[in-house]
């Protein structure tokens, strides 16, 4: 008799944690640096001064996102890591009470008594604290902050993003540099939208259009601004 091959399934789940910080990267960075760069290509006409300005977002941006995606991931953690403890504690000191706990949320997730007293009692002794972290708190592998790759993937992300309008500005006539700094960056953030929901298992075309809308404004709102202060120094 041949044995069955095992069933391996792929979940998008699994990609939440990085996918998550380098779809905002990426996003943050063809907006802002782009809106950056054509707010002041609205006010000045300096090649120079609009290279000037993309590049030290570009670099300032970087930093801003990773060392931003790092404290907030490390905060989720440190949370994550106070609750362990607590839930270390309480396991040592109250063991009756926690199983009554795991019993209850057996309960509530559809077990009747019997069954649901079996199965804490065989997750408790088989880790009760990874047990209760996942059932209790929530807090399993898949949910587990990752500060180090969250930052890493963010910041360089964003780098990604944002060094196509500045290399536009080198390739792109001064005089149609607005309009085809505009277009390319409306072209990837529909591309990134899309490419974001595929990899995640959903539809394509919502997340692309959302993501084009909000780039088209950021870039107009720049885009005013700096036509009324380049007009007014």
């Amino acid at each position: 008799m041949m044995a069955h091959e095992r069933h391996i399934e792929r979940h998008y789940i699994n990609r939440s944690a990085w996918l998550r910080a380098a779809v905002l990267g990426a996003n943050d960075g063809i907006i802002s640096i782009s809106s950056l760069m054509i707010g002041v290509a609205s006010a000045t006409t300096s090649p120079s001064g609009i290279a000037l300005a993309g590049i030290a977002g570009l670099v300032a941006g970087a930093m801003s996102m990773a060392a931003g995606e790092y404290v907030s991931v490390c905060t989720q953690s440190d949370l994550e890591n106070a609750d362990l403890k607590k839930e270390e504690r309480e396991l040592l000191h109250s063991p009756e009470h926690e199983l009554e706990e795991l019993v209850e949320i057996m309960m509530s997730r559809g077990l009747n008594e019997d069954t649901a007293q079996k199965a804490a009692h065989q997750m408790t002794k088989h880790d009760a604290l990874a047990t209760h972290a996942r059932e209790e708190l929530g807090i399993s592998e898949l949910t587990e902050a990752k500060p180090l790759q969250a930052a890493f993937a963010s910041g360089l992300a964003f780098t990604l993003g944002g060094i196509i309008p500045v290399l536009s500005v080198f390739v792109a006539p001064q005089e149609f540099f607005v309009t085809i700094a505009t277009l390319i960056c409306l072209l990837l953030l529909g591309i990134l939208g899309a490419l974001g929901a595929k990899t995640g298992g959903s539809p394509v075309l919502k997340p692309a259009i959302r993501v084009m809308f909000w780039g088209a404004l950021a870039m107009g709102a720049s885009y005013i601004v700096g036509d009324l202060v380049g007009t007014t120094l």
